[in-house]
């Protein structure tokens, strides 16, 4: 029997990308996001209109979008409530959000130059995807008129060589093990791996046994 419940989240599983753009100062900054998909050799995702990443996006039409492993989820987790922007919403306070300029440094990762772009990639990532911004679509209807869609030019992609299954072009669908969002909790391998700040600031119910730590 199907109910209908009204969803108020409907992040129904996304990988985690990490999304590393330049401020206007020319300083990098890091932002997680799980509002992202694929098609051909393009990409969509979707931001809140008052981020910083937004704002750089917007200027400099360019990103990379970084490809977290599962068993990066510590990273990914001490920057989940961080932002860019120095005057924060009274939405993003109560959440427990707070601002942050080196997201790099907070989350303990490494910024490695690109070579199609001038924002850097996150060097521990395994997967590293170049982009240009292509279009932007602003979103419409009740609640959405807060956010955008870019759409991403993949312009290069970087792939650790263990991943890239011999004599071809094709990643290992096994031996890669992407971060997963669903419901603002964090899985891989099909498993809970990490208790999420995110979704303790965003008051979300749990039901979760206890995470298995990532491999």
């Amino acid at each position: 029997m199907h109910v209908v419940p009204g969803l108020k989240v409907l992040y129904f599983g996304t990988p985690v990308v990490l999304i590393s753009t330049l401020n206007e100062d020319g300083t990098p900054n890091l932002a997680p996001n799980s509002s992202a998909w694929w098609l051909n050799q393009s990409c969509m995702i979707g931001l809140g209109n008052s981020s910083r990443t937004t704002a750089n996006l917007r200027r400099e039409r360019e990103c990379v979008l970084n490809l977290p492993s599962a068993e990066m989820v510590d990273a990914v987790d001490r920057i989940a409530l961080l932002t860019g922007t120095p005057t924060l919403s009274e939405f993003k306070t109560s959440r427990g959000y707070r601002h942050e300029r080196d997201k790099f440094g907070a989350a303990g990762l490494t910024p490695q130059p690109s070579e199609t772009v001038a924002a850097p990639r996150v060097a521990e990532c395994p997967i590293q995807v170049e982009c240009r911004v292509a279009a932007t679509h602003p979103f419409a209807g009740a609640g959405a008129s807060n956010l955008t869609g870019f759409e991403l030019e993949v312009l290069r992609v970087h792939v650790d060589e263990d991943l890239v299954m011999p004599g071809t072009q094709y990643v290992d669908p096994v031996g890669w093990d992407p971060l997963i969002m669903k419901f603002c909790e964090y899985f891989g391998g099909g498993h809970n791996v990490h208790p999420s700040s995110l979704a303790e600031g965003w008051k979300m119910p749990h039901r979760l046994s206890p995470p298995v730590p990532a491999r």
